[in-house]
C-alpha cells in the first residue's frame, strides 16, 4: 500500500507540472498574437497619420508647384502661372536649340556633337548656315560693326561667343549677339586651352544642325565683305580653308616632339594660323578625335603652340584633299615677333581696306584663279571702330 500510494503521488505531481508547463505555453502564444495585432494596429495609425500630415503640408506649402495629379504640365493654368505644355523631345529643339546653356562636361558635348545621322535627306527645309565663332577674352569692340554686318541676314548665320568664365556680354535683346554665350572655361595664350575652346565652339555650333560652315574670329577680327559675298563664297565653297604649311625652320618643325612617333612622323607635322574656316564634316572630324588631341596636350607644350599645329597637322594627316591649306582671315606678319601687326584709327582709310581685299593675292577656289583671297581681317585695335563704320557702305557695302 505505501508503495501505491508514493507512486500515485508521483504520477499526480508530473500531471500537474504538465498542465502548468500547457497553460504557459498557452499565454505566451495568447500574449504573442495580441501584441502582433496591437502593433499593425498601431503601424496602421501612425502611417495614416503621418501620411495625412505630409498631404496636409504639401497641399499648403507646394500647391503652385506641384502639378495636379494625373493632369501633367499644362492640365490647370489657372494654379500652375504662365502654364504652357512644353515638348522636350521635339525637331525645333533637337535641331536648332535656342539656350545655349547647358550643363555638359568637354567630353559630354564632344560626344553629343559627334553624332551623325545615317539617313541622308533632311526631314525639314534645311536652309545652310554659317557659324560665327567668336573666341574673345572679354568685350567685343566691333559689335556694333558686326551687328551692321548681320543686320538683315538673320536665316543664314549663327553666332558663338567663348569668353572668360564669369564675363557676360552686355548687348540688348534686338542684337543677334544677345544670348549667344557658350560655357566657357579659363584660355591662355600659347597652350592646349586654346585648342580646347576651340574644340568647343565647334561642338556647341554643331548642335544646331542648319550650321553648314564654321569660321573662327577673335574680337579684334572684322569682315571686309558684306554678308551676301562671305556667305555666298563659303556656302559655295568645296574645301575648308585652314592654313596648313611644312616650316622646316625651329618655329615649325623646330617644335615637333619625337615623342609623338609613331602616330605623327616629321614629315607629317604642319603649322598654320589659328583663324580657320571648316565645312561641318571636317567640323565633326575635329570635335570626334581624341587620340591625336591627347599626343598634343601631352607633348606640344611651350615653346610649341598646339593651336598654330594640331588643326592643320590633323587635317593634313587625315583629310588633306577637303582643305584648300590657306587662311581667309588676312593678317600682317611683316613686323616681325610673336603677334601680327595691330592697325588703329589712323591707318584705316577706303585705300587701306581696298588694299585687303584687293591685295594682288591670286588663290584657288573651287578649281579656280580669283583675286578674292580674304574676306576677314585683323588685327585691329578698337579705336578704328568710327572710321570703320563710316567706311562700310562705301567700301565694305553694308
Amino acid at each position: 500500500m505505501a508503495r501505491w500510494r508514493v507512486g500515485g503521488e508521483k504520477e499526480e505531481t508530473e500531471r500537474h507540472i504538465g498542465l502548468l508547463k500547457l497553460v504557459q505555453i498557452l499565454s505566451f502564444l495568447v500574449v504573442f498574437v495580441a501584441g502582433i495585432i496591437i502593433g499593425l494596429a498601431t503601424s496602421s495609425h501612425i502611417n495614416h497619420y503621418f501620411t495625412s500630415q505630409a498631404e496636409f503640408y504639401f497641399s499648403r506649402n507646394f500647391q503652385i508647384a506641384l502639378p495636379p495629379v494625373g493632369g501633367g504640365v499644362g492640365a490647370n493654368c489657372n494654379v500652375v502661372p504662365h502654364c504652357e505644355k512644353v515638348d522636350c523631345l521635339n525637331m525645333e529643339t533637337f535641331l536648332r536649340p535656342k539656350n545655349l546653356t547647358h550643363g555638359m562636361t568637354d567630353n559630354e558635348i564632344f560626344w553629343r556633337a559627334s553624332l551623325l545621322p545615317n539617313k541622308e535627306e533632311y526631314p525639314f527645309d534645311r536652309v545652310p548656315k554659317v557659324a560665327f565663332m567668336f573666341l574673345t577674352r572679354g568685350p567685343l569692340p566691333f559689335l556694333p560693326l558686326w551687328e551692321r554686318f548681320f543686320k538683315g541676314h538673320d536665316n543664314y548665320f549663327s553666332i558663338y561667343v567663348h569668353a572668360l568664365p564669369g564675363y557676360q556680354l552686355n548687348v540688348s535683346e534686338d542684337s543677334p549677339f544677345y544670348w549667344r554665350q557658350i560655357p566657357s572655361q579659363t584660355v591662355e595664350w600659347g597652350t592646349v586651352t586654346l585648342a580646347d575652346a576651340e574644340r568647343r565652339l565647334l561642338a556647341n555650333a554643331l548642335l544646331d544642325f542648319s550650321n553648314e560652315r564654321f569660321v573662327l574670329l577673335s574680337e579684334s577680327c572684322i569682315p571686309v565683305y558684306n554678308f551676301r559675298t562671305v556667305y555666298k563664297y563659303l556656302i559655295g565653297s568645296e574645301h575648308s580653308f585652314v592654313d596648313s604649311y611644312d616650316d622646316q625652320s625651329r618655329y615649325g618643325r623646330g617644335r615637333y616632339n619625337r615623342k609623338m612617333l609613331p602616330d605623327i612622323k616629321l614629315y607629317q607635322w604642319r603649322k598654320g594660323s589659328q583663324w580657320f574656316e571648316i565645312h561641318r564634316t571636317l567640323a565633326v572630324y575635329l570635335v570626334s578625335d581624341s587620340k591625336y588631341y591627347t599626343l598634343f596636350k601631352r607633348y606640344c607644350k611651350p615653346a610649341c603652340y598646339p593651336d598654330e599645329h594640331y588643326i592643320p597637322t590633323f587635317l593634313n594627316m587625315f583629310h588633306g584633299s577637303l582643305n584648300a591649306n590657306r587662311s581667309v582671315t588676312w593678317v600682317d606678319w611683316s613686323m616681325g615677333g610673336p603677334h601680327p601687326a595691330l592697325y588703329g584709327k589712323a591707318n584705316i582709310t577706303e585705300d587701306f581696306i581696298q588694299s585687303i581685299r584687293n591685295n594682288e593675292t591670286q588663290c584657288a577656289y573651287n578649281s579656280e584663279v580669283t583675286s578674292v583671297c580674304y574676306l576677314f581681317a585683323r588685327k585691329f585695335a578698337p579705336s578704328a571702330l568710327e572710321p570703320l563704320l563710316n567706311l562700310t557702305s562705301t567700301v565694305m557695302e553694308f
